[in-house]
């Protein structure tokens, strides 16, 4: 096996902990949205996929159906094939690997591989894999906490935990809007669902919000 980089492995180790310990909102969100401690669990294990398990919880816990749930998930998911696409040259993973290596892209492995390209591909296969198995560790360790932490206390809608969802999706996103399309983007998307919130059924808006997305994507083409 080959020698780990330090740095590569100090800064895997730190992205790990940071995003690992939104575990602990998306635990007590879940169960304020009406899941159980497994449920919770079980959408970290096999979602494992922060802003579409957080999707989830928000759109069934607000009443929405199962339905919109998963295909506002989904639409959140996409990005993960894509970062798969990029991955997979350097990753070059085969069998059941590459089964465990699909379940590790998200953005952070990404990032921390990509950010270490200067370094060789060594360094990037490195850093993805720490990053994606150290964040899949941490994440489920604190998202049990955190759903074992809203149990104990009896109501979790009385400690206002239901405002961990949009907080968590703010915080997700809004190292994203880099650009100012990016801003404008976001807030007619936050205007196009304050609109329809009292029209349509839950988790609805959400999904429009892609639609608006597509949109803007064209317009900036043409």
């Amino acid at each position: 096996m080959s020698k780990v980089n330090r740095a590569t492995a100090a800064q895997s180790l730190s992205v790990s902990l940071t995003v690992g310990a939104y575990g602990l909102a998306f635990g007590a969100a879940s169960v304020a949205a009406g899941f159980s401690v497994l449920q919770s669990c079980l959408l970290s294990l096999l979602t494992f996929s922060g802003a579409s398990q957080f999707a989830v919880v928000g759109v069934i816990g607000s009443g929405g159906s199962a339905l919109s749930g998963i295909t506002t998930a989904g639409l959140l998911g996409i990005r993960n094939m894509l970062y798969g696409l990029r991955m997979a040259p350097v990753v070059k993973s085969k069998g059941l690997m590459k089964v465990i290596a699909a379940q590790v892209t998200i953005d952070e492995s990404t990032g921390v591989a990509l950010s270490q390209e200067r370094l060789g591909q060594r360094e990037m296969r490195q850093g993805f894999w720490l990053t994606g198995l150290g964040v899949y560790l941490f994440w489920n360790l604190f998202t049990l906490a955190g759903a074992l932490g809203a149990k104990a206390m009896g109501d979790p809608g009385a400690w206002g935990l239901d405002a961990a969802v949009p907080a968590a999706f703010l915080g997700l996103l809004w190292p994203r809007l880099e650009r100012n399309s990016d801003r404008v983007l976001a807030l007619c998307a936050v205007a196009l669902s304050l609109a329809l919130t009292p029209l349509v059924a839950a988790g609805l808006p959400i999904i429009s919000t892609a639609l608006l997305a597509v949109f803007f994507g064209w317009r900036a083409k043409a």
